[in-house]
């Protein structure tokens, strides 16, 4: 069940050392063939933190090159671009087949204090007051291509503040509480799994604005970048609100960003992607 998913996604994000800064990692099943991003996402950062000690991430940035296929391992090369008094920087390539299928830059930072200030998160539902997501859409009938997508068993418990089973309230935003079904022992692997969570849902947050005429089916999203930044302790444990909002698209590119609060509404990493969003053409119907 979810806990299942969940040890099955955590033993995914520890490598296999190969060489040294060389790494070869197993993918998760999928419905598809093309990996998801935020397990590619979430192994670079892995692969990196393989070759840096006592210092956590505070930001990361990722261009998606190619699809990655399910059925091929990646192999992570990470390069040692610099490490000084309190930051390091690594590059990292992730590759199947001889190409480069996503590259990353990371940075990390030993722990410093100084001057703090962030902004409030909206009032929302707890998520005690909602329902898990998978469960709305087990009863919906109406889900089409996406029925076993949707309701798929899932590493985490996901419950939007916005019924899936509802029209969205707002026109350019959504938010969703998010909680990892399993345990997780360290701080490196709470920035993995966070690094995945910020790919879930977030390329077809552009999409919000164009639902009323324009059918999911009919759009073809894939992510293209994705930066994320790291701010305070976090865990995945417990719940996160997951706020997600998309200022603009055009040129067949919308752009997406994200925030992570916890309980006590302290904002804990921010996120941002632009995906790809192109509009497929009606298929003939002669």
């Amino acid at each position: 069940m979810s806990e299942a998913a969940a040890i099955a996604l955590r033993d995914k994000l520890s490598l296999e050392q190969l060489d040294l800064d060389l790494f070869r990692a197993q993918n998760e099943a999928t419905l598809g063939n093309r990996l998801f991003g935020g397990q590619v996402l979430a192994q670079a950062l892995s692969a990196a933190q393989q070759t840096i000690e006592a210092r956590p991430c505070h930001s990361l940035h990722g261009y998606f090159l190619r699809p990655g296929k399910v059925d091929i391992p990646v192999i992570f090369q990470v390069e040692r671009i610099r490490d000084g008094k309190s930051f390091s920087t690594r590059r990292i390539m992730g590759i199947q087949n001889g190409q480069a299928i996503f590259s990353m830059d990371a940075s990390f930072q030993v722990k410093e204090t100084g001057l703090h200030h962030q902004m409030e998160p909206q009032p929302v539902p707890p998520p005690e007051a909602l329902e898990d997501d998978r469960l709305v859409a087990l009863r919906m009938t109406d889900l089409g291509p996406f029925a076993a997508w949707m309701t798929r068993d899932r590493p985490f418990q996901i419950r939007s503040v916005v019924p899936i089973d509802r029209a969205p309230t707002a026109k350019t935003s959504q938010a969703v509480w998010i909680r990892f079904s399993a345990s997780i022992l360290n701080v490196t692997t709470q920035q993995q799994l966070l690094a995945y969570a910020s790919d879930m849902g977030l390329v077809s947050t552009a999409a919000l604005p164009h639902r009323p005429n324009m059918p999911r089916d009919r759009l073809q999203m894939a992510s293209l970048d994705h930066s994320l930044w790291f701010h305070n302790a976090l865990d995945l444990t417990d719940w996160l609100l997951y706020v997600k909002d998309t200022p603009i698209s055009h040129s067949n590119r919308g752009l997406n960003r994200g925030s992570f609060f916890d309980r006590e509404g302290q904002l804990v990493a921010s996120v941002i992607q632009e995906g790809l969003m192109r509009v497929a053409p009606i298929p003939d119907q002669g």
